[in-house]
């Protein structure tokens, strides 16, 4: 019997053994790693900072009516191209009942006085005449009738401007006529025929009958992070994209950094703006979505890596070099600008090295 269980565990030892040797022989057999290898090459490197806005026109005019009334006629729709002085919209106006009625009879007191005057004046100037008074003593009747059609004339406007909204001296002149303060392309027209519309005055900001804009002076208005915002200064270029207009980009040149940051999303960001240089070839329409990458840095006609390429030992940069037949060197580099995908290289490798691409191996 104990032959037989030494006899067993010699086998399976045995068999151990011999398994062992097979599966390292199998190791032994696997194919070799070939890894990929690229090359550097001759590019650009910008360094950005991205912020977000929208590209809105650097003025806009919001035309608003010197009287209270009705929207009349509406002369203008959103696009058009107009000048400076061109007519909108006409209000018709509704007068209020109380300033109509002190009108109307600040014309009839006027009209009463005018009367009593021409009275006055009529029977001194026929004393006048016969010499019973002197001029000096006919004067003050000539001034009281001057002065009580003045004042009549000055009743009859008032009440003019309070049912019609123009007094009878403007001649065509109108305030219900709504003239373009400027020149430029017709945004918006909020008000329609019918509309009610109040007059712009010291207590309120009055109703809006169109906005108006130059569509060739626009800028691009965005937000920045506050980790960002030391980096830009005023005259720095920026290389704009919009949404709405693809595969073009277009540059703006800063203008303004906002002084104050505002908390959004729980992080702290300053406003930016920047002129947009127009591209005749491209319409931008007001409110255009669009993202700006500011360029903090930018080298031209470099030699660049990809940053995947480049490992790093005590601090210091390196890549493998392939110095024969799948066989590969380690070497140090010089870098400099990064985008954060490609880097450039100063020194330490040229144009025809050929560069081991890291977890590229395959089996053969």
């Amino acid at each position: 019997m104990k032959k037989a269980i030494k006899i067993t565990l010699l086998i399976s030892l045995l068999a151990v053994f011999v398994y062992t040797l097979w599966f390292l022989y199998q190791k032994d057999q696997k194919p070799p790693q070939i890894f990929e290898t690229t090359q550097a090459e001759t590019r650009e490197i910008v360094k950005k900072s991205v912020a977000t806005g929208s590209v809105i026109p650097r003025n806009e005019i919001y035309v608003k009516p010197q009287v209270s009334g009705i929207i009349e006629d509406i002369l203008v729709q959103p696009g058009d191209i107009i000048k400076a002085g061109d007519l909108i919209a006409r209000v018709k106006i509704i007068p209020n009942m109380v300033s109509l009625n002190n009108a109307e009879n600040r014309v009839n007191r006027a009209k009463i006085s005018l009367q009593n005057t021409n009275t006055d004046y009529d029977r001194n100037r026929k004393l006048l005449e016969a010499q019973v008074i002197s001029q000096a003593e006919f004067q003050p009747f000539e001034l009281a009738r001057k002065q009580a059609m003045e004042e009549l004339n000055a009743a009859e406007d008032a009440l003019a401007i309070v049912k019609d909204g123009v007094s009878k001296k403007s001649g065509n002149t109108s305030n219900t006529l709504i003239m373009s303060t400027v020149s430029g392309m017709v945004l918006d027209v909020p008000v329609e025929k019918g509309f009610n519309v109040i007059e712009t005055n010291n207590f309120n900001d009055g109703s809006t009958i169109a906005s108006i804009a130059d569509m060739d002076n626009l800028i691009f208005q965005g937000k920045v992070d506050e980790s960002e915002v030391e980096k830009l200064d005023i005259g720095m270029e920026l290389i704009m994209t919009i949404g709405a207009i693809e595969d073009h980009e277009f540059t703006a040149i800063l203008e303004y950094i906002s002084p104050k940051g505002v908390q959004e999303e729980g992080a702290i960001k300053f406003e930016i703006e920047a002129a947009v240089k127009t591209d005749t070839n491209f319409f931008i329409r007001a409110g255009y979505s669009a993202n700006a990458n500011v360029v903090l840095d930018k080298v031209s006609d470099v030699l660049a890596i990809d940053e995947r390429l480049i490992s790093f030992e005590e601090g210091i940069p390196m890549v493998e070099i392939e110095v024969g037949e799948q066989e590969f060197e380690k070497r140090q580099i010089e870098t400099g600008l990064s985008d954060g995908i490609y880097v450039e290289v100063k020194s330490g490798i040229t144009e025809s090295d050929k560069i081991k691409i890291p977890n590229s191996g395959q089996a053969n």
